[in-house]
């Protein structure tokens, strides 16, 4: 089975696409392997930098997780839950600066991704958004809360509701917004600009600057994915996520 994301490495700079049709939601053996392939580049001594993005021909860059397969077995909620920790925790705690450019829609699991990283380049018209409520599930607060004010994650966790990359940008997330045509081009250039500096130099760099934030990030994700499995035992958790794959307006 092919992976959902394609990997390229040039001048010390990886580049990790994902293309996934129709909207790079990923399934638990997505996010699997995109943890792999995000811990392996961290020990890939040909690699400085990583940049993670969507191709650009995709509606946006990530959609989470893969939510047809959940209604179809929610017992997968457990496999999904390891690759959405694993993935993230590999964007943090990567011993290289991930940088993460985006397009289009950043919902769930790219949120994750996005809050996990060390840079974020987002291309105009990009929202960012956590509808997990609606999904009947939880996750993604933690890395919400890394990119934005505490009362702003709490408002777009409870409604659900998206802000665009120029809000993300005033709230101090986002490093740049660009046209989506020059997306690419400026994630690589501060790519380019970390890549020529000494790696032991930024290794240990990133490593201080990680010590220093306020919190276990991975603990609190760990936490909230506990409430994931509450959320999955109540009958709503099931109506909303039957709801969504069917179409619907759904009923509580």
């Amino acid at each position: 089975m092919s992976k959902p994301f394609r990997v390229k490495i040039e001048n010390y700079i990886a580049e990790l696409i994902f293309d996934n049709p129709p909207v790079n939601a990923f399934n638990s053996q997505g996010w699997a392997d995109i943890a792999a392939e995000i811990e392996s580049l961290g020990q890939n001594e040909d690699v400085r930098v990583i940049v993670i993005r969507a191709d650009s021909k995709l509606r946006g860059f990530c959609a989470g997780v893969d939510i047809k397969e959940l209604a179809g077995n929610d017992h997968l909620i457990v496999k999904v839950n390891k690759g959405n920790y694993d993935t993230f925790k590999a964007i943090h705690l990567n011993p290289k600066p991930v940088i993460v450019a985006v397009h289009g829609f950043v919902l769930g699991g790219g949120i994750g991704i996005s809050g996990a990283a060390d840079i974020i380049v987002a291309a105009e018209g990009a929202t960012f958004a956590v509808p997990e409520v609606d999904r009947g599930a939880m996750g993604g607060g933690a890395h919400l809360q890394r990119m934005f004010p505490v009362q702003k994650v709490r408002y777009m966790y409870f409604t659900g509701e998206a802000i665009d990359a120029q809000e993300a940008y005033r709230l101090g997330a986002v490093e740049k917004v660009v046209p989506l045509e020059e997306l690419r081009i400026e994630a690589m250039k501060i790519a380019e600009k970390i890549a020529e500096k000494s790696p032991a130099m930024i290794t240990i760099a990133k490593e201080a600057l990680t010590g220093i934030e306020d919190g276990d990030l991975e603990r609190k994700y760990r936490s909230e994915q506990g409430f994931t499995l509450e959320a999955y035992n109540e009958k709503d958790s099931g109506e909303a996520r039957n709801a969504f794959v069917e179409k619907r307006d759904a009923k509580f």
